[in-house]
């Protein structure tokens, strides 16, 4: 088989198909919490999370959210003068308050010129059908992306990892979601504890079953302050850290599995260095694991959905 470009859908050329020019994320934080985090469902939210390690300085939650999208669009013109944007809504569970509230950020975001979209990050157990609907209606203007934290497909992890949810809520939620306008996403952490290469592949082929248009993949981090750096410290034979050597081989194996539809948004997430205690991969950048990846495949004649088994 030749391949003229990547031997998976990149998340680069989903933008160019759909957009035909550059399209940029501007990250928002909002100040929501989680059901996890404020007593709804439980207390100290998942034990891998400070959210600290992925939000940009320019996202204050004091901040209005236009001033936030403007000073984000200020960032990113002076490199490229001619894009348009999309309003990330990344920090927490940007679901997890009541409509009306809702409704009213999201034209915020809207309102600002050139942004041109939505992405929405947020959690399995946080949506209704009213909002499922008003962002199927969204949709029909403007470019909308759902994306839902599945972060794995096994019950005893998500447990473990204080999700307080299952993943049984996850794909009753995809249910109520397939078949609108709306783009749907997923992401997943690779390496949490417990779970074996066998269960880290057979996320592959779960997460092939839901309606997902994108995927965002990353390797388990453990960041300062989190509940998990204590236990990392307590008990570190209790975590199987993926080396780069071992993930670069790990995930074209992952590929191979992956339904071939599925555009891959990323492949890995850099925590910053003040953040991060393991593991430590010498601070080799992202587009330099990338192309690791690319390689690979290539050597190995490795390639999206390879192995996939139709249903």
């Amino acid at each position: 088989m030749k391949f003229i470009g990547k031997r998976y859908l990149d998340f680069s050329s989903f933008i160019k198909l759909n957009f035909g020019e550059r399209v940029q994320k501007i990250s928002l934080d909002i100040g929501f919490s989680c059901p996890n985090r404020d007593g709804s469902k439980g207390y100290g939210g998942c034990t891998y999370c400070n959210n600290d390690t992925f939000n940009p300085d320019y996202c204050e939650p004091q901040k209005k959210i236009k001033q936030q999208l403007e000073e984000g669009i200020l960032r990113f013109s002076k490199k490229y003068k001619s894009q348009k944007y999309l309003a990330y809504f990344q920090a927490y569970t940007n679901t997890y308050s009541d409509f009306e509230s809702l409704k009213k950020m999201y034209e915020e975001a809207l309102s600002v010129p050139n942004v041109i979209g939505l992405v929405i990050g947020t959690r399995p157990d946080c949506i209704s059908k009213e909002i499922i609907e008003y962002l199927d209606f969204l949709s029909k203007k403007y470019f909308i992306s759902l994306e839902f934290g599945v972060e794995s497909t096994l019950n005893k992890t998500l447990e473990k990892v204080n999700r307080c949810h299952s993943f049984e809520d996850t794909i009753a939620t995809y249910q109520l979601c397939k078949n609108k306008g709306f783009h749907l996403g997923a992401h997943l952490i690779l390496g949490l504890p417990g779970e074996s290469k066998e269960d880290l592949l057979n996320h592959a082929i779960e997460i092939s079953k839901l309606p997902i248009k994108t995927l965002k993949l990353h390797h388990l981090q453990i960041v300062k302050k989190s509940i998990m750096a204590n236990q990392y410290k307590q008990n570190p034979e209790d975590f199987n850290l993926f080396t780069l050597e071992s993930y670069i081989n790990f995930i074209t194996e992952f590929i191979s599995l992956l339904r071939p539809d599925i555009v891959i948004e990323r492949f890995i997430s850099e925590a910053p260095s003040d953040l991060l205690i393991a593991p430590n991969w010498n601070r080799i950048k992202n587009f330099e694991i990338v192309s690791k990846i690319d390689k690979k495949l290539e050597t190995e004649n490795i390639w999206q959905g390879k192995n996939y088994q139709y249903l």
